[in-house]
């Protein structure tokens, strides 16, 4: 593999480093750099263990704060047999990798506002604020197409569904992170969101066609690749057309996810897109990777297939041991192993030799809140509610669906408090004091406005909107009778559950700025500017009307 080329292009003192330090590595010690360990996993004697004796190649810890974190992070330098790959998911901003970091908001939010100097300052913020501690290997961007609107993982995560759009954003984040010397992990191939399940929980499936795919995820991944992508995660996550064009004789029940896949990340990955750099496992404790064989069988196949690291373990020591056997008994070569570890020491030397000095960035707060001014979006308001008149309404009944915790206070909160500055009374809903009642009663002063909150997350199989069991007094019942507004802060389609309410807003994030940014659009203050990045008529007809 050519180390001074695409993407690494070492210089001379690196490649050096690369082949004197793979020339010193034991065989249990090159085993030991295949793997990239959850720190918080392991008590401090034993990751300490891990990272000397058994040389691991990688470790993340799950946000914390980052005085504590720069301390776990300098012990372990100190005990490293190589340097390390310090990981983070950096999707949403510095609190991917610290707790007292920022959350910019989610990448669905920044591509709504179709500005790629949003991306770029988005970026930036992820990359200094995950670098102050040290990270130098970001598992983002999420660069999937959120093509199913009933995927729960996806969602917000991804930068929509209109491939330009996800291409240009992704290659724009990846150009600034690996600008700032981190290097950046696209994931999660061949390409999640075409499924409406969660490979965290089961493998799941890219159903589309050769030709979809290499127009759409293939078009993708090419652009990253040429723009100088460092590394890729492969997804538990099965491309059958794909598979099947790599070699024929395959049945559909034969095709396995591609961070076990030869074809796909050989043959594909490798061979039909040219890519270089290091490729990785999504975690290997998800379903989709221990569903799909045998565990003794699947470590050692992720290395053959072509993964050069395997991301966490449902047991390290037995993980270890499977890569061991499986080279003792020639299921996998030495050759295999060098060649992993070569692309492992090849990222480790273009980000963790000489690690970047974080910059501190005060631009960030002003950042964050001009991009939730531009990304705020009026899907639909038939009724032409907004700006809201405060002539015609005097009163506005606040509904609050999901969290209400936001940057350590309240969105229903902060939103009262905006109505109240316009001179307009509120008050909130409560299930307890509410009883069925007719149109008769109902007071035509008063705007109903639902601030919903609903993120997705991992094994977490659908993401709707569960109403009160009591008559499900909160849903918009009377929309030709009383006029209501509906704002999602969180999943932008929320229209299937509420397909008749006749003004909807996305946000796609839930923080400070965000509520601010949607309370001046419903007050006038400023216009609705934000490009919807994918489809959030869910493809129902009865939405729009």
């Amino acid at each position: 593999m050519d180390l001074k080329g695409t993407p690494f292009y070492l210089d001379d003192e690196q490649l050096n480093w690369v082949e004197q330090t793979l020339a010193g590595l034991s065989l249990e010690q090159k085993a030991g750099q295949l793997f990239c360990v959850m720190g918080g996993d392991y008590s401090e004697g034993e990751l300490l263990e891990l990272v000397g004796r058994f040389a691991v190649g990688g470790v993340l810890f799950r946000p914390g704060l980052s005085a504590q974190l720069c301390e776990r992070f300098a012990r372990l330098d100190q005990a490293a047999a190589v340097v390390l790959l310090k990981a983070a998911n950096l999707e949403e901003g510095g609190s991917g990798a610290i707790s007292d970091g920022m959350f910019f908001g989610w990448p669905m939010m920044v591509a709504a506002t179709d500005d790629i100097n949003c991306m770029e300052e988005f970026a930036q913020v992820c990359a200094a604020q995950g670098g102050s501690i040290g990270i130098n290997w970001t598992f983002s961007p999420v660069c999937d197409l959120d093509i199913n609107c009933q995927n729960p993982i996806t969602n917000v995560r991804t930068c929509g569904s209109d491939t330009p759009r996800v291409r240009d954003m992704c290659e724009t984040y990846v150009q600034s992170v690996q600008g700032k010397g981190m290097a950046a992990c696209a994931k999660h191939f061949p390409g999640d969101g075409v499924d409406y399940r969660d490979q965290h929980l089961h493998p799941t499936y890219n159903s589309l066609s050769v030709d979809a795919w290499e127009d759409s995820y293939g078009l993708i991944y090419r652009s990253l690749i040429k723009a100088g992508l460092l590394s890729v995660m492969a997804g538990h996550i099965v491309q059958p057309a794909l598979e099947m064009r790599e070699d024929s004789s395959l049945e559909f029940s034969d095709c396995l996810p591609a961070s076990l896949s030869q074809n796909l990340l050989t043959g594909v990955l490798r061979k039909r897109l040219g890519f270089n750099g290091l490729i990785t496992t999504d975690a290997t404790i998800m379903g989709g990777f221990t569903q799909a064989m045998r565990r003794e069988d699947a470590i050692p196949a992720a290395i053959n297939a072509g993964c050069d690291m395997l991301v966490f373990n449902t047991n390290f020591y037995e993980d270890y041991g499977y890569v061991l056997s499986a080279l003792h008994s020639g299921i996998l070569s030495e050759m295999r192993l060098d060649e992993a570890v070569t692309r492992i020491l090849a990222l480790k030397a273009k980000v963790a030799l000489r690690p970047a000095q974080a910059e501190p960035l005060p631009e960030a707060a002003s950042w964050r809140k001009s991009c939730a001014h531009k990304a705020v979006t009026l899907v639909k308001d038939l009724d032409s509610l907004v700006p809201i008149s405060t002539q015609k309404y005097q009163r506005v009944r606040l509904i609050t669906i999901g969290s209400d915790s936001i940057d350590s206070g309240s969105m229903t909160e902060q939103m009262e408090q905006r109505l109240r500055q316009a001179g307009l009374k509120t008050d909130r809903f409560e299930i307890e004091k509410e009883e069925l009642h007719g149109t008769e009663q109902i007071d035509r002063s008063c705007l109903t406005l639902y601030l919903c909150n609903l993120e997705t997350a991992s094994n977490q199989t659908a993401v709707r909107i569960f109403w009160a069991k009591k008559h499900a007094l909160d849903i918009p019942r009377f929309v030709h009778e009383q006029d209501s507004i509906f704002v999602s802060f969180a999943n932008p389609y929320h229209l299937q559950d509420v397909p008749r309410v006749r003004t909807y807003i996305n946000a796609y994030s839930c923080h400070r700025d965000t509520v601010d940014a949607v309370a001046d659009k419903l007050l006038g203050h400023s216009a609705f500017t934000g490009v919807s990045p994918v489809d959030a008529y869910c493809g129902l007809p009865d939405t729009r009307i």
